[in-house]
């Protein structure tokens, strides 16, 4: 499911336009961080609070954080 999840984050955040990435943790946590404008993050944090069908999410936590300067949405592996 986290390969899943990371892919479809990714979909998700490039249609809103949003920079960052999507990693995998070691213990199954999926940690991503994005970047962009302010009412297309808030829908990115509304859509990883269900995630894509097939998945079960447990937890999100927002945290603010400095600018990465991403061109793209990338998933890490």
């Amino acid at each position: 499911a986290g390969t899943l999840f990371r892919q479809e984050a990714r979909q998700q955040a490039e249609r809103l336009g949003l920079t960052g990435t999507a990693r995998l943790e070691a213990n199954g946590d999926l940690r991503q961080e994005a970047a962009g404008d302010a009412d297309a993050l808030q829908d990115y944090i509304n859509w990883c609070r269900t995630g894509p069908d097939g998945t079960h999410v447990r937890q999100v936590e927002v945290l603010d954080g400095e600018l990465q300067g991403f061109d793209r949405f990338m998933e890490l592996r």
